[in-house]
């Protein structure tokens, strides 16, 4: 019996959804561990009894370190501590894109506003102003002339956090009122859906809507290859969901997100997406939990 901690803070519907789906495969235990209760000691000791972790917590940074600890003692981990500091860090995984030759828009970043402000112009107006670290579409900003981007600037600057004081900016693509969330599971495309918005954000969060999108050869290629650049080097064990961008230039990657809703995603695809989360634990980590019993038989 594969043991399963889903880390999680507050249990939404995507972990309702998995933890079902855990509860329903015959090779699983659910182990729901809640982070904000997690007391780690500086030894194995400190780690719960479970075989594999799967990371649904809320917290960027606290997921994180939790992952950390938790490989620190020997317990794999979906995604792994490396995926995710990729995967949380847009910068980080423009970055990573750009060395494995992956399609995404133009970008710069800058570490002050008037640096920034020389970048915005080589971009050319609009411009998408991003936090390095976020989801959601929250604070994101379409910045259409340099008298907007001097103020928001400016204010980023003067009142925003630490990761504010850095400037990702990034080429606006003009994507017809929608952008394609695709969920590759192990290296594989399992499901797409079009994400439609009258605003130019198309997050599901922002009140986009969801509807079936077809797996062509050019959205799997550059959606696997996408996964690929940010898994680094297991690709065969990342959980991640590729958004794309459809533009005048054909589809380029826009973001890749390592702890990824699903839960508007799974009637209009009809693909049972927790379960497929599920079935790939239980194929990339029976044997290793096989290992650990017999250690401690």
């Amino acid at each position: 019996m594969l043991r399963v901690g889903v880390l999680h803070s507050i249990i939404r519907p995507d972990e309702k959804l998995l933890l079902a789906a855990l509860i329903r495969h015959p090779a699983t235990r659910a182990v729901p561990l809640d982070e904000r209760r997690l007391c780690f000691a500086p030894a194995p000791t400190g780690a719960p009894e479970i075989d594999v972790a799967l990371d649904r917590g809320l917290s960027q940074y606290r997921s994180l370190q939790t992952v950390r600890l938790l490989e620190a003692v020997g317990i794999p981990c979906v995604n792994t501590s490396a995926v995710m500091a990729v995967c949380g860090d847009k910068i980080q995984t423009a970055a990573a894109l750009h060395r494995a030759g992956v399609r995404q828009p133009r970008w710069r970043v800058a570490h002050e506003p008037a640096a920034a402000l020389d970048a915005m112009a080589e971009l050319g107006y609009p411009v998408v102003l991003k936090p390095p670290i976020g989801s959601w579409g929250r604070l994101l900003a379409r910045v259409n002339d340099p008298d907007a981007a001097e103020a928001l600037l400016e204010h980023k600057a003067t009142l925003g956090g630490f990761h504010h004081g850095v400037f990702f900016m990034q080429q606006y693509i003009p994507k017809g009122g929608r952008d394609i969330r695709v969920f590759v599971v192990g290296g594989q495309c399992i499901a797409a859906i079009y994400r439609t918005s009258r605003h130019w954000i198309t997050n599901t969060a922002r009140g986009a809507e969801a509807s079936n999108c077809p797996l062509t050869p050019d959205l799997v290629d550059l959606s696997v290859r996408a996964a690929a650049a940010v898994s680094v080097g297991a690709p065969e064990r990342a959980v991640v969901a590729i958004d794309l961008l459809e533009g005048p230039d054909g589809l380029q990657v826009n973001e890749v997100n390592h702890a990824m809703e699903f839960k508007n995603s799974i009637a209009v695809t009809g693909v049972d997406i927790p379960g497929t989360i599920v079935r790939h634990l239980v194929a990339t980590n029976s044997e290793a939990a096989r290992e650990r019993e017999a250690c401690h038989a």
